[in-house]
C-alpha cells in the first residue's frame, strides 16, 4: 500500500500512525510486521512521541549537527540548498519496522509514526508500507 503527503519542508513533522493503521486493517493482516519506507532522499521516517517540545528539541539537536544555513559541498554540485537536509535524512533513516499484533500496530501508548520532511521547499512525499505477515 502506498500514500501521499503534502509538506512544507524545513522541519516539517506530520504523523502518518492513522494512516498506516488503516491500510493494515483494510489489509486484512493480523500478525506480522509492517515496514514503513518515504521515497527521497530529504526526509525521514521514525517513531517518536508526536507533541511539540519533542519536535523542538529533535530540531534543535539536528541543527547543532547539520545547520540548514550551513555551507555543503551538495550545494556546489547541484546549486540548491538542502545539503542539511540529505544528512538529517541519512542520519534518522528512511523507513521503521512496526510489529503488527492482532490486526494493530505494536506500538508503545505514547509512540507514533513520524515523517519528517527536511527540505527547503515543499513536496509531495510518497510513503509506502509494506505487511509482512508471520506464518
Amino acid at each position: 500500500m502506498s500514500f501521499s503527503v503534502l509538506t512544507k519542508g524545513h522541519y516539517d513533522y506530520v504523523d502518518v500512525t492513522r494512516k498506516v493503521q488503516d491500510g493494515i486493517k483494510e489489509y486484512g493482516a493480523r500478525d506480522g510486521v509492517a515496514v514503513v519506507f518515504v521515497d527521497g532522499s530529504t526526509a525521514a521516517i521514525t517513531t517518536m512521541e508526536y507533541e511539540e517540545g519533542v519536535a523542538k528539541d529533535i530540531t534543535e539537536v539536528l541543527e547543532h549537527i547539520a545547520p540548514e544555513r550551513g555551507e555543503y559541498e551538495h550545494h556546489q554540485k547541484w546549486g540548491d540548498k538542502n545539503g542539511a537536509a540529505h544528512i538529517k535524512a541519512a542520519l534518522i533513516g528512511p523507513s521503521v519496522v512496526v510489529p503488527v499484533r492482532a490486526g494493530r500496530l505494536g506500538l508503545g501508548r505514547w509512540q507514533q509514526i513520524v515523517l519528517i520532511d527536511f527540505d527547503e521547499k515543499p513536496r509531495e512525499r510518497e510513503i509506502h508500507v509494506t505487511l509482512l505477515e508471520a506464518s
